[in-house]
This record gives structure tokens, sequence and C-alpha cells, in this order.
């Protein structure tokens, strides 16, 4: 429970790290350092989660890293052909064609689970890969909550800048 709250507390500082400029909504994404501290926190959260020893780990964790690049790599297939529909002019055929395209990408997504799922299963055991979906999904919420609460932060100093200009204004 002690590395669960080391953990937090790692990733709220990071995030926060890397939000300064309330301009750039997606500075956490697109900042390198960023990525990297989200994927070092991943990891620890992840190894957690699953309570890997040190040689699960270390066989795991390059499986992994395998897998989650082919899965990013078919899910930015879709959103690149989702790109490509133009929503003010939508033609039939066009969505049809994206449909299909987007049932052959989840194929092929659950095709690359099964394939990565049993080579896993050499190195963890079967509860530790269904804790692996847990620990995914919850350390996703867990960065978006943060993400959130960053920017209703950036914008609650917003509105108190803009009041306080206001105000110095009324004043003079």
């Amino acid at each position: 429970m002690k590395k669960l709250i080391v953990l937090c507390l790692c990733l709220i500082s990071a995030l926060s790290a890397f939000a300064q400029d309330p301009t750039d909504a997606d500075l956490v994404v697109q900042d390198p350092k960023a990525q990297e501290k989200i994927k070092n926190l991943r990891i620890a959260y992840i190894s957690d989660k699953l309570g890997l020893t040190p040689d699960q780990a270390e066989k795991f964790w390059p499986v992994y890293r395998e897998f989650s690049d082919q899965r990013k790599g078919i899910r930015q297939e879709m959103i690149d052909a989702r790109k490509q529909i133009k929503t003010d002019n939508p033609d039939q055929a066009q969505q049809e064609q994206l449909v299909k395209l987007g049932l052959t990408l989840k194929q092929r997504e659950l095709d690359l689970e099964k394939t990565y799922s049993e080579r896993l299963m050499r190195v963890i055991s079967a509860q530790q890969i269904l804790n692996l979906r847990k620990a995914e999904g919850d350390f996703q919420r867990l960065i978006l909550e943060q993400v959130q609460q960053r920017r209703m932060m950036q914008q609650r100093n917003e509105t108190l800048r803009e009041r306080n200009q206001r105000l110095k204004q009324q004043r003079n």
C-alpha cells in the first residue's frame, strides 16, 4: 500500500511538472520527458499491481512493450482512417469502408492479444494476465483524472487572474 501511495504522489508531481504552460493542453502527450516519466510510472504501477518478481519483470516487459507497440499501431490506423472521412460531406461508400476497416482492425487487435496472451502466460500466471488488463485500465483512468484535475486548476487560476485584472482596472 505504501508503494501505491508513493507511486500516486510521483504521478501527481510528474503531471504537475509538465503542465506548467496553461496554453498548451497537449503538453503531457507531446513532451518527450513527460512521456518518459509516464512510461516509467506505468511500469512501476503495473509491476506493483501484478506483483512481478524481478525475474518475471525481466521477461515480461520486453514482450509487453512489443505487444503495446503493435496494438498502438493498429489503433493509429483506425484514427488515421477516421481523419480521412469529411464530416461535412459524408460519403456512404467511405463510411461503409470505414466500418469494414474498423472490424478488420478489431479482429487484428484480438488476434494480436491472443498471440501475446499465450506468450505472456509462459512468463506470468493467468491471474496476473487478468490483473494486467485491470491495471492497464486503472492506470489510464488515473492519468486521465490527473490531467483533468490539472486542467481544472489551470482554468481556475486563469479565471482568478482575469478577475484580479478586472478588479485592478476598476480601481484605476
